[in-house]
């Protein structure tokens, strides 16, 4: 049985990309930049064998204090550091936070440790907010997190959150829901041309 296990172990893998770095406009004078994540594995740690999300590097600062605070004897890698003079017409700055993001993310995910960690997998594999990360791991949200991963993108959460505010609201929740509102969707789906600005052109950029 152990030797079986070895076995299994030994084949198993996990593949994790960072790209396709986005600007996304917040409102009229903010922006942040987004990268896809990107996971295939065949490990019995996920419960989805591939995945893409997007995720800003503030996101990652997040990850990284809920893993240091959950694995308190093992020295977490660092993220490539913050630059006030980030530039987003300059490749070589791109493509280094790119690397550091992704070399971040390979050290974590061979920590057998810091797989146990609910979060880490709604960051990877759901389309949550980090605010909901936090309730979802808690169990504070309507949906577990096997449903918020299983279930991503389809729009099945928003269905649950909508009718958890019908619950104190009957009237507000179905006047939103028959003109299609959704309180999400307002800033991640305007990709701009990551190349033609630069966070010293965008005044309150936010990394």
């Amino acid at each position: 049985m152990d030797s079986m296990l070895d076995n299994l172990s030994k084949n198993e893998f996990i593949s994790i990309c960072v790209r396709d770095p986005r600007v996304v406009k917040d409102d009229l004078w903010h922006t942040h930049i987004d990268y896809e994540i990107c996971l295939h594995t065949n490990s019995m740690c996920f419960r989805r064998k591939t995945s893409c999300v997007r995720r800003r590097y503030s996101e990652f600062v997040w990850l990284r204090h809920c893993l240091e605070q959950n694995a308190l004897i093992l020295e977490l890698p660092k993220l490539p550091p913050w630059n006030p003079f980030f530039s987003l017409r300059n490749t070589q700055q791109l493509s280094q936070r790119m690397k550091g993001l992704q070399e971040f993310l390979e050290i974590v995910l061979h920590a057998p440790l810091l797989l146990s960690d609910s979060r880490l997998h709604l960051f990877l594999q759901s389309d949550l907010r980090i605010t909901k990360i936090e309730r979802c791991a808690l169990g504070k949200t309507r949906y577990t997190v096997a449903e918020a991963i299983q279930r991503s993108g389809s729009g099945y959460i928003s269905r649950l959150e909508d009718k958890g505010s019908c619950d104190s609201d009957s009237e507000s929740c179905s006047s939103s829901l028959s003109f299609g509102l959704s309180v999400d969707t307002s800033s991640r789906g305007s990709p701009l041309p990551f190349l033609e600005l630069s966070e010293s052109q965008t005044p309150l950029t936010t990394p």
